[in-house]
């Protein structure tokens, strides 16, 4: 892993790069920010640097020397790795992570930012909450006290050190208060405010903000080969949250099928055509309660980005080129007068398909509120 690999947050990348380069780093370093800003690839990338023995003039680890090769196969025999896991079975008392390792291997391989619910699922229990328990405290302590086998520095990486119940803690404390010369710690955290305040407060600490828009789309649009502007479209409704922009754009095809029925529904509505716009709602109330609740509110940014449209400055537009195709004749309709009573009779619909509410009755209303309200 590169810093160049990272996605946003270049004064902190900046930040740790001087920190290794003038041998100053911290032996305990918390990097933290809000889940689906990339931490645990900052923390890859770090480690490799630390351990690299030919970086680049750029400030990057050169990806060719034994360390770093080490790095790409996760098996450098000075960097491990933390992370909860869920016990096997009834029988398993003290879980470690090294229990999950093949597991591990395929999280860190398939994708460049971290996915709480996707690991959560290739450990296979989706109804128990991973814990990083008493008994790797034991594993990392055994770990750290041997001397550096092949560099100057061994590295833990702690993924969600949040995680950790109380005992395991306690047992770290002393390590991470007093470490070793030749270790360091690199702690990842999605809510550093739950850390054990002992912890929390022996480590110095970098904040990473949301990358902006600009660049989840540029690594939208690199990863999945797809137009900029249709990584725009996905990555601006993710608020900074790649893990949630490449959800979007893994449900491209459920967003086609949206814009197809918000398209049907407005035509409809405009032709005021009640027996099509009864069949209309009953069609979407199929989708059940989960599905339905996403569709409206795709329906409720399509009114804002149509409203938008009006504007006519293409740089607070984030629509895919088929639904701009659509905006270039529909947007008039969406005006001072109706956007929003529109915007908020699809939000009110929303709620009321939320709190159960019956699914055709609410959508066959909501259905004649457009109907009257499009042509306001």
């Amino acid at each position: 892993m590169k810093f160049s690999d990272v996605i946003g947050n270049a004064e902190a990348i900046d930040r740790i790069r001087r920190m290794v380069d003038e041998d100053r780093f911290p032996h305990a370093l918390l990097l933290h920010g809000p889940a689906g800003v990339p931490k645990l690839a900052l923390a890859q990338a770090t480690a490799q640097y630390i351990h690299c023995t030919s970086r680049t003039p750029d400030g990057e680890p050169c990806g060719q020397c034994p360390s770093c090769l080490q790095h790409q196969s996760f098996n450098h025999a000075d960097t491990f790795f933390s992370y909860p896991v869920v016990k096997k079975d009834s029988n398993d008392k003290g879980p470690t992570s090294d229990e999950w390792l093949e597991a591990w291997k395929k999280f860190l391989t398939d994708d460049t930012v971290e996915d709480y619910q996707k690991w959560v699922s290739l450990l296979g229990k989706d109804n128990a909450q991973p814990i990083i328990y008493q008994s790797e405290s034991d594993k990392i302590i055994r770990e750290m006290n041997f001397a550096a086998y092949t560099s100057r520095y061994k590295v833990l990486i702690m993924w969600l050190p949040e995680k950790m119940n109380e005992a395991c803690a306690n047992k770290l404390l002393k390590m991470i208060e007093e470490p070793a010369p030749d270790c360091i710690f690199l702690l990842v955290s999605d809510d550093a405010q739950s850390i054990l305040p002992t912890i929390y407060s022996r480590c110095q600490r970098i904040e990473l903000k949301k990358p902006s828009t600009q660049e989840i789309a540029s690594y939208i649009a690199t990863k999945y080969q797809v137009d900029y502007q249709d990584a725009m479209a996905v990555a601006a409704p993710a608020d900074g949250n790649v893990v949630q922009a490449e959800r979007n754009m893994q449900l491209d095809s459920e967003t086609k099928q949206f814009h197809a029925d918000f398209v049907k529904l407005m035509r409809l509505a405009y032709m005021r055509d009640l027996k099509s716009l009864k069949a209309w709602s009953e069609h979407i109330a199929d989708y059940k309660r989960e599905k339905t609740r996403r569709f409206l509110g795709y329906c409720a940014r399509m009114v804002r980005e149509n409203f938008i449209y009006n504007l006519h400055n293409p740089e607070l537009n984030y629509e895919t080129r088929e639904e701009q195709q659509f905006s270039t004749r529909f947007a008039p309709y969406i005006n001072e007068g109706n956007v929003e009573r529109m915007f908020g009779e699809f939000g009110q619909a929303e709620k009321d398909i939320r709190m159960n509410g019956n699914a055709k009755i609410v959508l066959f209303d909501l259905a004649i509120k457009i109907t009257i309200l499009i042509k306001v």
